[in-house]
């Protein structure tokens, strides 16, 4: 079940950020994300299954631009390649196409997931060495979200 984000899910959230560094996210990158839930979400969600949160990710708006921007996905490690994070990526992209409003969707990602959002129709625009830390690389993709 995909459902809202709420604060009591910030524990967990982070025990998932954990979980995943330093295989996907950098060491660093921890209280980037913690002030990113307290100060910048906007709509983010999180993937629940037998009550047990295996995934989120968020969507940060740019109104003026018509652009909203794909944000912290994070999926277990063990839930990986099941499907959870296709299903969740296609929720949001609904979302976005609900709004009407949105022309482009943006994902930030790394070498060690540009791939899996290539897959979901994003196309490279463009990367940038060691952007998030050492040896994690800014891979910036796009998709057109016109109807």
């Amino acid at each position: 079940m995909i459902r809202k984000y709420s604060n009591k899910d910030k524990p967990k959230i982070i025990e998932l950020l954990r979980k995943n560094t330093p295989a996907y996210f950098a060491p660093s990158e921890e209280a980037d994300f913690v002030n990113y839930l307290d100060y910048e979400v906007e709509d983010y969600f999180v993937y629940e299954e037998d009550a047990r949160i295996i995934g989120a990710g968020g969507i940060n708006y740019f109104p003026k631009l018509k652009l909203a921007r794909i944000s912290w996905d994070i999926i277990a490690p063990n839930s990986q390649g099941k499907g959870v994070g296709r299903k969740l990526t296609q929720h949001r992209l609904h979302h976005l196409k609900e709004r009407g409003n949105i022309e482009l969707v943006v994902v930030r990602t790394t070498q060690l997931a540009h791939k899996f959002y290539e897959k979901m129709g994003f196309e490279l625009e463009k990367t940038e060495k060691d952007f998030w830390a050492k040896g994690f690389d800014l891979y910036q993709m796009t998709m057109s979200n016109k109807k």
